[in-house]
């Protein structure tokens, strides 16, 4: 399905679009069933039990369009079906502080449940299709198929320790391995959805991504722009593609500049050519780099 399609609208017909026949392509689709949307969800096949007469309808969003908005009553769940958007908050003094990057599988909305309102708001970051999930028949299902309704506990249980995750992030680790932390993150979400974990595209800015990391502009773009330096991944605008998986994983921070590192390369040479008086082998500067990259 194409996330470039308008939004559709909201008069739903009676039936659900079937493939074209002979194109193999699909007209557009605005309703999913509760197997369409377990899949989805990647909750293990079998998990709902029932005649599947269960529709939850699709709406298409813009970038730049918010699918709900702070204060908002709440009566709906969100899953993305495609696209990326990102979840705010916003202070009194209109300052906003972006907590997570839905994508495709995700579920968004949770915020609401307890006080019935929606504490942040959900903004689309690229053309997005979004399944829309009506909290009282989910409720009511998962009422009548307890395994299910475990596996919806499971998906809440999961949005919150990556929140958990991201908070302890920002208070243990350097600005470094916050951004390289980030980078894995994005790499293993992209991979469990299908999609490369290797190369893929940013769908945030460099300001949003130092806004959800706690970090200036400048800091997220000098990181990225050290990374490739160092050789651990290649970054052409927000193409990135990942080279060394690991070492972004272990990563503390970075090393001294390039130039800082072969003034001491020299200076050490020249100490050890004097004392021992025998030829040795210059370690490359980006080797020494990498080397330090998780000294602490």
């Amino acid at each position: 399905m194409s996330c470039a399609q308008t939004i559709e609208s909201n008069t739903a017909p009676t039936t659900t679009p079937t493939r074209s026949a002979g194109s193999g392509s699909r007209t557009h689709k605005i309703w999913s069933n509760m197997h369409d949307v377990c899949n989805l969800l990647r909750i293990p096949s079998g998990t709902f039990v029932g005649d599947d007469d269960q529709h939850f309808q699709h709406v298409q969003f813009k970038a730049g369009q918010r699918i709900h908005t702070a204060g908002q009553p709440f009566d709906m769940l969100y899953i993305v079906n495609c696209g990326f958007l990102k979840s705010v908050m916003i202070d009194e003094f209109g300052n906003e502080q972006i907590l997570s990057f839905p994508m495709k599988g995700d579920l968004f909305g949770i915020d609401g449940i307890h006080t019935k309102k929606y504490t942040s708001e959900a903004v689309a970051l690229s053309s997005c299709d979004i399944i829309l999930i009506p909290f009282a028949k989910f409720a009511a299902l998962g009422r009548t198929n307890p395994v299910l309704e475990t596996a919806l506990y499971g998906l809440m249980s999961r949005e919150l320790i990556r929140e958990q995750g991201m908070i302890t992030m920002l208070g243990s680790l350097t600005v470094e391995a916050r951004v390289a932390r980030f980078l894995v993150s994005l790499s293993e979400r992209f991979s469990a959805i299908g999609y490369s974990g290797k190369a893929f595209n940013l769908p945030m800015t460099r300001r949003e991504i130092g806004n959800y990391l706690g970090v200036t502009l400048e800091t997220a773009s000098r990181t990225l722009s050290a990374f490739n330096e160092l050789g651990l991944i290649s970054v052409d605008q927000r193409s990135i593609y990942i080279h060394d998986i690991n070492a972004l994983k272990t990563l503390r921070r970075l090393p001294p500049s390039r130039a800082r590192i072969e003034q001491q390369e020299k200076k050490a040479a020249a100490a050890a050519a004097a004392s021992s008086g025998s030829e040795f082998i210059q370690v490359a500067p980006a080797t020494a780099m990498r080397e330090q990259m998780a000294v602490v």
